[in-house]
């Protein structure tokens, strides 16, 4: 870095640059003075392409020297608009009567899903505090405390297997409200995005999203947080067993199943064999069996299992809506919602194969009516779909126990651009009724004793009606720039092996820290 002095002054007329902030000044230098030497760099800064794109370095060198690459002015703007959407976020909510409260990031351990991040207590020997996956627990008793609005910008922490772009430690806008039904949730949330992207973005978002049960997201788009910057939604396609003679589609209808379809307009030339068997590899991900498809010509349907169809394209017109030059494609499967998530899955890889998402564009919807429970067919049991703290809507009470599969929770999700943004619920304040959760997912009373003691013994003064919701700051930032990956919006990031390169954590400690912590490293090849 250097230090200059001199002379500002306006440029002439002829040499103003417009492209640069400092483009309309000049300094006319009297003096220079050297702070500090710079050595040769492991990449240039702000390279630019032909294109006039950056030149990205690959991500290990980019982390290991993260403070270069945060110079970059891609870098720069990510974490100014970090700065300006959780500084959006405390106005608003401040100004909407929430308080800003911190709570403990030293907690008990206690089940929510991942693995907690473990500290070894000093002073009690065996004994370990977690770090927290969401400050939920905590929020709640402040209900009954009587915040009645609440908020934080939390750290959290979930010690989860490498994959995608998981971080270990990640940032959520955590908020708790009192005397609250869904509704005011939902319009508490879409008023703070409202507010987020117009102080810092500049952009005018609706005032209300809309709204899809999950039934009819999983029906519609295979999925519960949809891409909906483009249309294309998955049809029904039983009918397609009763006008044609594909054996497989019988199969799937007559074990219960589904045969689900899927229109994509005007791309059957583009579309190669090659092409249709990269779209059934993603089918066959998400465990369909295969991906029967066919073409819409001049003269009816051609390729694939059109065979199977002679004589009935002007039905499938009908029922379908396809057109000559139409791509069809079809899941079916015993099993209806792997027919729907399959050929969902494919809808989405179309997406984006085809460029079919505006990048400008923002499409928000809240998914609702979400299933309380899911069957656990590894250990044979109900687990709860969210977390054991989410309230059953009212109309399922009494068959809650008798038929836990029929049960709709009071939970809601809001997704942006196929991304799950935040997830919530109203809360159960009733203790009768949250030992009855605990007894369906398997927790004895000794067990929910131990492990939710502290709330349960809260909940016996009198707790108000609650509940709230947790936007995730990194995947809000991450959207609002238009990137894929969250590590674009961190600051000092992990990598995909939750390792930090620059400081190069985790690391070993001293013997004698271990001993202070009464810990033993056991080697785990140890008496193979």
């Amino acid at each position: 870095s250097i230090a200059l002095e001199g002379e500002v002054r306006l440029r002439p007329d002829s040499m103003i640059n417009p492209d640069m902030p400092t483009g309309e000044i000049e300094i006319v230098v009297t003096s220079i003075e050297v702070l500090s030497h710079c050595d040769i760099l492991p990449f240039m800064i702000d390279e630019l392409q032909k294109d006039g794109s950056p030149v990205i370095p690959n991500e290990d060198l980019r982390l290991k020297y993260r403070y270069l690459d945060l110079r970059t002015a891609q870098m720069q703007k990510h974490i100014a608009l970090r700065h300006r959407v959780a500084l959006a976020t405390r106005n608003h909510l401040a100004s909407q009567g929430f308080f800003e409260i911190e709570t403990p990031t030293f907690i008990k351990s206690t089940p929510e899903g991942a693995r907690d991040y473990l500290v070894p207590s000093r002073l009690y020997p065996g004994q370990f505090y977690a770090l927290p996956q969401s400050p939920q627990l905590y929020k709640q008793i402040l209900m009954v405390s009587g915040f009645d609005k609440y908020f934080q910008i939390a750290r959290c922490y979930r010690d989860e297997d490498s994959r995608g772009d998981r971080q270990p430690e990640f940032t959520q806008i955590d908020i708790e409200m009192s005397f609250v039904d869904r509704d005011d949730v939902l319009a508490m949330t879409e008023g703070l995005m409202v507010s987020i992207f117009k102080e810092a973005m500049n952009i005018d978002l609706p005032k209300q999203f809309q709204r899809i049960a999950y039934d009819d997201a999983i029906e519609c788009y295979g999925t519960d947080k949809p891409e909906l910057r483009f249309d294309m939604k998955l049809e029904d396609g039983a009918f397609m067993a009763e006008i044609g003679s594909f054996q497989a589609f019988k199969d799937a209808l007559d074990a219960g199943g589904a045969v689900k379809a899927l229109v994509v307009p005007g791309v059957a030339e583009k579309y190669s064999r090659k092409l249709i068997d990269e779209l059934e590899k993603t089918a066959k991900i998400y465990k369909a069996r295969g991906l029967g498809w066919m073409k819409r010509g001049e003269n009816g349907f051609e390729g694939g299992i059109s065979k199977f169809f002679e004589g009935a394209h002007s039905t499938i017109d009908e029922k379908l809506g396809t057109k000559e030059g139409d791509l069809l494609l079809f899941v079916a499967d015993a099993k209806r919602k792997i027919a729907c998530t399959a050929l969902g899955a494919v809808r989405t890889k179309l997406g984006k194969d085809l460029n079919l998402c505006d990048p400008n564009a923002f499409a928000f919807a809240w998914i609702v009516d979400f299933p309380m429970f899911e069957w656990n067919e590894e250990e044979n049991k109900w687990d709860t779909a969210h977390h054991m703290f989410t309230m059953p809507q009212a109309q399922y009470h009494e068959t809650l126990e008798s038929d836990p599969g029929s049960v709709k929770g009071d939970l809601y999700d809001l997704v942006l651009n196929g991304y799950e943004l935040a997830s919530g619920s109203i809360r159960i304040h009733d203790p009768a009724l949250q030992n009855k959760i605990f007894s369906i997912v398997g927790f004895d009373p000794l067990e929910a004793e131990k492990k939710f003691g502290f709330l349960t013994e809260a909940f016996k003064y009198g707790p108000p009606p609650h509940g709230g919701i947790a936007p995730g700051l990194d995947r809000l930032v991450m959207l609002m720039c238009g990137q894929t990956s969250i590590k674009e919006v961190i600051a000092f990031p992990k990598n995909s092996f939750a390792q930090n390169p620059m400081d190069g954590s985790p690391g070993f400690v001293d013997e004698a820290q271990l001993k202070e912590l009464h810990l033993n490293i056991v080697d785990k090849n140890e008496g193979n």
